[in-house]
């Protein structure tokens, strides 16, 4: 028979993602989403084309053995979750109060007789300390005589997304409601700490002992390398990420930013050097792909949150700090998020008023939380500096 996998959130995260790893896994896979035509079209047809796109062309495959359940219905959701082999969840932070009601209520249901087997869920939010908080709403919806269940049987397992996949346009939707496309890179790493049973064999799951390291790597050098694309792409000109890595001086100054990161990951971790380096190139070579068509916008969309005191910007510099390691690198990509001007953008629109108001010491002051004589605002001040001259010679 069998296995059997729950996933919330039909979207491109988990069509896109978990539901090949569960498909190439031997599992049948049982999406919960709340869009009826997604859920509908789910039921009717059992698969959905996944396109894996790169420079060489595109492969296409058909996830199979697929079917939904609408989350509207707390019932039927909770049912199918409290019979899962395995879980997960890609809804996003504020969808999350959401599901916990459904998920305590197949608590409810998966114990209610003795002898039933932990319940396991990935928690693929990129969600900094998404155990203790999906925990704590969970809880918030059982009664007493059931904590002590959660706490021993249920696992609320950290996931860090890495795959790289871009928002379906409205023709694509068109198209076929349910198609994806993604890049070729596949792996989720997942804290081991987490599981209550044992960890299942998923295909391309990456457990780990430490995961707060890989947490801290894909902040501080697969998103922070993103963002600094992003945004020194968008001061020269580039729509696509993949236009903007192949711009010289924008790729040494992501690579550069990256490798400040790296160092002091090392440093502090004691993660291998060369590993590292290979990820960083690797991150590299996948914004090389064009077929992706990742639009600046939407990778460099809330500048507001990327430059938060502990987000991939001001973190990553935190980081190196710490590491007694000087990142005027990542100083600059800083200072490129602190410039971009997309007027669609909300965020973005807030860091121009500040900056027109009061200057970068504001945007430090309010944005980033950093006082205006730390090392940090000195030097994303040299490195706005340094952009803004170059925007004048170019």
């Amino acid at each position: 028979m069998k296995g059997q996998a729950v996933h919330f959130g039909a979207g491109s995260i988990g069509r896109g993602f978990l539901g090949q790893i569960y498909s190439e896994s031997g599992y049948h896979t049982t999406f919960i989403d709340v869009v009826p035509s997604v859920v509908d079209a789910l039921n009717e047809r059992g698969n959905y084309p996944l396109h894996i796109v790169s420079d060489t062309g595109v492969k296409t495959t058909h996830i199979t053995d697929v079917s939904a359940v609408s989350g509207m219905s707390l019932e039927d959701a909770a049912t199918a979750l409290a019979r899962a082999d395995i879980a997960s969840t890609a809804v996003g932070l504020h969808a999350l109060p959401h599901i916990a009601p459904v998920i305590a209520r197949a608590v409810e249901l998966r114990f209610e007789k003795e002898g039933a087997v932990p319940l396991d869920i990935l928690i693929c939010e990129n969600l900094k300390d998404g155990e203790a908080h999906v925990r704590g709403l969970v809880a918030g919806h059982l009664a007493p005589s059931l904590l002590e269940t959660l706490e021993t049987h249920v696992g609320f397992v950290e996931a860090s997304i890495g795959r790289m996949v871009p928002v379906i346009t409205p023709e694509q939707r068109a198209e076929d409601t349910l198609a994806v496309w993604v890049e070729p890179y596949c792996e989720l790493p997942v804290d081991a700490r987490g599981f209550r049973g044992p960890i299942p064999p998923l295909k391309n799951l990456k457990p780990s002992s430490d995961f707060g390291a890989y947490v801290e790597r894909k902040l501080f050098v697969h998103n922070l390398t993103h963002a600094a694309t992003a945004y020194l792409g968008h001061l020269r000109g580039y729509a696509y990420v993949y236009e903007a890595i192949r711009d010289d001086t924008v790729r040494a100054r992501v690579e550069a930013a990256g490798r400040e990161t790296c160092r002091a990951l090392v440093k502090k971790h004691g993660m291998d050097a060369a590993s590292l380096d290979a990820h960083l190139q690797d991150l590299l070579f996948r914004y090389h792909n064009r077929a992706l068509a990742d639009p600046i916008a939407r990778v460099g969309r809330d500048p507001v949150r990327k430059l938060g005191p502990d987000d991939r910007l001001i973190g990553a510099m935190r980081l190196c700090r710490s590491q007694n390691i000087v990142p005027l690198a990542v100083a600059i990509a800083a200072a490129a998020a602190m410039l971009y001007d997309n007027p669609e953008d909300e965020a973005a629109v807030q860091v121009q008023a500040l900056l027109h108001e009061g200057g970068v010491d504001a945007v430090l002051h309010k944005i980033c939380h950093l006082s205006t004589d730390s090392p940090e605002s000195a030097m994303i001040q040299k490195a706005f500096q340094l952009l803004r001259q170059d925007a004048k010679e170019s």
